[in-house]
C-alpha cells in the first residue's frame, strides 16, 4: 500500500482569494497529520498564487511528518529550499499562465540544469523527486541526474478516467512504475487523482507515495461544511439568548 502525501496548496488559494489570513494552511497541515498523512506537500510557486514564503517557515517548524516542497528549477527557488530544508524537494515545470501544472518535467530536455538542481539541494542534505511523465526518455535522464525519486505525472490517467483511453493510461503508469524501478527509482505518483479513480493507481505493486490534494481539499468542505454552520449557528444563538 502507498503512503499519502496531502498537498495543501489549495487551502492556501482560498485564503489568497481574498489576501486574509484564514482558512491558514498551517492548520490544514495539522489536520492531515490528525487524519493520519504521512506526508505534507506544498508548492511554493514564483508568483506566490497560494503558498507564501511565511507558510513555508511555520510548517518546517510545526510539520511532524515529512515536509515535501515543490518548486521549480530557477535560481531563487533552489536557495530558498536549500535554507529551508524540507526533507524532500520535488523539482516539478511551472508556467505563469497555467492553472495547474500541466505535465512532468522535460529533464531529457534541460538536463544540466535539473542535474545542477539537484546536486544543489543534495549537497544541503535534501532528497531530491523529479516529476515526469511515465515516459523512458525522462526516466533515463532522471536517473542521470542522481535524483532519488520520481514522482508519475497521472494527470494523462485522470483526465481518461471512464473513456476509452482509460486503460492505456494507466497501463502507462504500470509500465512507467516498473521501468523506473529497474532503474533504481523509488516511485511516488500524482496529480488528478480523486476518490474515485485513485484504486487502480494504489494497487500497482512497487509505488512508494501518492500525493493527493485538490480533491481531498474539496471533500473536506464538504465532510466538514455542516459541523462549520452548527457551530456558527450555535454562536449566533447565544448571542440570541444573551439579548
Amino acid at each position: 500500500m502507498p503512503s499519502l502525501g496531502v498537498n495543501i496548496d489549495h487551502v492556501a488559494t482560498i485564503r489568497q482569494a481574498r489576501r486574509t489570513n484564514e482558512p491558514d494552511p498551517v492548520w490544514a497541515a495539522a489536520m492531515a497529520e490528525l487524519g493520519g498523512c504521512d506526508q505534507i506537500t506544498v508548492h511554493l510557486r514564483e508568483d506566490r498564487r497560494h503558498i507564501q514564503d511565511r507558510d513555508l517557515r511555520l510548517l518546517k517548524e510545526t510539520v511532524k511528518v515529512r515536509l515535501n516542497l515543490e518548486c521549480a528549477c530557477v535560481a531563487e527557488m533552489i536557495s530558498i529550499a536549500c535554507q529551508l530544508k524540507p526533507t524532500q524537494v520535488c523539482l516539478v515545470p511551472e508556467r505563469r499562465e497555467e492553472v495547474t501544472t500541466e505535465g512532468g518535467l522535460n529533464v531529457a530536455g534541460n538536463l544540466d540544469l535539473v542535474t545542477d538542481c539537484v546536486k544543489q539541494l543534495q549537497q544541503a542534505g535534501i532528497k531530491v523527486s523529479l516529476f515526469v511523465d511515465p515516459d523512458r526518455l525522462q526516466l533515463d535522464a532522471a536517473e542521470v541526474t542522481g535524483a532519488e525519486i520520481v514522482e508519475l505525472h497521472t494527470g494523462a490517467y485522470a483526465h481518461a478516467w471512464m473513456t476509452s483511453a482509460q486503460a492505456t493510461r494507466w497501463q502507462h503508469i504500470v509500465d512507467g512504475v516498473a521501468y523506473a524501478r529497474q532503474l533504481g527509482l523509488t516511485v511516488d505518483a500524482g496529480h488528478g487523482l480523486t476518490y474515485t479513480n485513485v484504486e487502480p493507481i494504489a494497487k500497482i505493486s512497487e509505488l512508494h507515495e501518492l500525493n493527493i490534494g485538490h480533491s481531498i481539499i474539496s471533500r473536506a468542505i464538504f465532510s466538514g461544511l455542516t459541523e462549520a454552520v452548527r457551530e456558527m449557528k450555535a454562536i449566533l444563538n447565544r448571542c440570541s439568548v444573551a439579548s
